[in-house]
């Protein structure tokens, strides 16, 4: 994932930063506890296509 891209990048539900997991592939927002897809290199930010994360995830860091 592109760092200036993932710099400019923000949670569409509570509009904070994201942090990109790239063993999932996926751009993760703990403010709203969710994880969005990164397919084929294209972040797909859609509150309909993410996944809610775990109470363990949500500690990660």
């Amino acid at each position: 994932m592109d760092k200036k891209l993932l710099s400019l990048l923000v949670c569409p539900v509570s509009k904070a930063p994201l942090e990109y997991r790239e063993e999932a592939q996926e751009l993760v927002c703990k403010a709203s506890g969710l994880a969005y897809p990164v397919r084929d290199g294209i972040p797909v930010m859609l509150e309909s296509e993410a996944r809610q994360l775990t109470a363990e995830e949500k500690l990660e860091k």
